[in-house]
């Protein structure tokens, strides 16, 4: 599987201007036919950037926008597309939701970020999803998380555990926070056996951290981005996978019902005499 993450330069509240981004830098990264990659992968909040208030203004009613540019760019140039996230306005309600079109331009796959940056706000003027989704592109079993869901391992092991092998994380981390992306990232693959491909925001004032990267199961890199606006591109050995698994399956020895129990408050030995 060929995955190129398109890290984008995102202005805040500039649709049109981030769409146009959007397909340059699809139109680049699908030119030379024989380098084709089978899945596209955009940033965090690619049509508006993170994030113009009242964020309900600025959101896509029911994704439709967005839907529709996914599905195009896919259909046009048969590719896969891990559509980063858009603000969805529904029911009255904002979310920061991730659509997954196939090659086909078909969407096979929503999600709603699940946890939400409570030091911006982000929890006042989003709404929380309440699902986990894996689904499969070309016969691959994938999961999609968005950003601050990073610090949560127990979201990472839940999508491992459920089969999937390749993790894919829209986010728009800030550069302030970059040793912690890289650290994490590692961590998350390492600890799930898994491949990550994270493709994050980048932006004109540097204050949003670039650095995408694709990592195997080792948590070894495959490729990496710098800071400002770039396209990279790795194979994902999947063999690679198996291979590590053969050596080492972390959850042939999980124990999950140990884990939900609460743990025993332990006292002091009382000193013998």
């Amino acid at each position: 599987m060929r995955v190129s993450l398109l890290q984008m330069n995102v202005g805040l509240a500039r649709e049109a201007e981030n769409t146009a981004t959007l397909l340059r830098l699809a139109e680049d990264a699908m030119r030379n036919k024989s380098e084709h990659p089978d899945v596209l992968v955009l940033p965090e909040l690619w049509t508006t950037g993170f994030y113009p208030r009242p964020i309900k203004a600025h959101a896509d009613p029911s994704g439709a926008r967005a839907r529709r540019v996914l599905a195009a760019l896919s259909s046009r140039f048969g590719v896969n597309v891990v559509g980063g996230s858009v603000a969805r306005l529904e029911g009255g309600k904002a979310y920061n939701t991730c659509y997954i079109a196939d090659r086909s331009g078909a969407i096979i796959a929503s999600y709603d970020k699940c946890h939400l940056f409570t030091p911006s706000g982000e929890d006042h003027d989003f709404t929380a999803g309440d699902r986990l989704v894996t689904f499969a592109l070309d016969g691959v079993s994938c999961a999609v998380a968005i950003c601050y869901d990073l610090r949560f391992p127990a979201l990472f092991s839940a999508l491992a555990r459920a089969g999937a092998e390749v993790l894919f994380l829209p986010a728009a981390w800030p550069k302030v926070r970059l040793p912690h992306w890289r650290v994490l990232l590692r961590a998350r693959a390492i600890e799930n056996q898994i491949f990550v491909c994270a493709c994050n925001a980048a932006s004109k004032d540097r204050t949003l951290g670039g650095h995408s990267v694709l990592l195997d199961p080792w948590g070894e890199s495959l490729g990496e981005a710098a800071g400002t606006e770039a396209i990279v591109t790795a194979d994902l050995p999947l063999a690679r996978r198996r291979s590590v698994k053969e050596k080492l399956d972390i959850f042939d020895d999980w124990r999950e019902a140990l884990y939900q129990k609460p743990p025993v408050s332990c006292t002091p030995l009382r000193k013998e005499s």
